[in-house]
């Protein structure tokens, strides 16, 4: 019985650790933050690629700048939840993309590969 207690005890403290460290941020997203994913698909013949970007943050992110690798795209507001498909320009190397924002959002992600498997298209 007294080892269940303990038990408990320690349990409940662990679970105000957490909630200590890691509520706020559950509770009150941030004000400025994005979601960057570009995506590459080489096939045989072409390779077909897209860049997802997303404002996940709870205000409104300005003069967004999306550097391909020697072009860039500029968007002047991006509304908080609001979601863009782009497509990188023709000819580009699709090795990475930079984003930047007035809010001081800096970030460059590389482009990821989808996972290849036998007897699919472009395997």
């Amino acid at each position: 019985m007294k080892i269940g207690l303990i038990a408990a005890g320690a349990g409940g403290v662990v679970v105000l650790a957490v909630i200590m460290i890691y509520g706020p941020h559950l509770i009150s997203p941030p004000k400025y933050e994005i979601f960057l994913d570009p995506f590459k698909d080489p096939q045989d013949l072409f390779t077909t690629a897209r860049v997802t970007l997303q404002n996940t943050g709870t205000a409104p992110l300005t003069n967004v700048m999306i550097d391909y690798g020697g072009y860039t795209e500029k968007i002047s507001v991006l509304k908080p939840g609001q979601k863009l498909l782009l497509s990188p320009p023709t000819g580009n190397k699709l090795e990475q993309v930079t984003v930047t924002t007035d809010e001081g959002i800096h970030m460059t992600m590389p482009y990821r590969l989808p996972v290849k498997m036998p007897g699919m298209m472009g395997s």
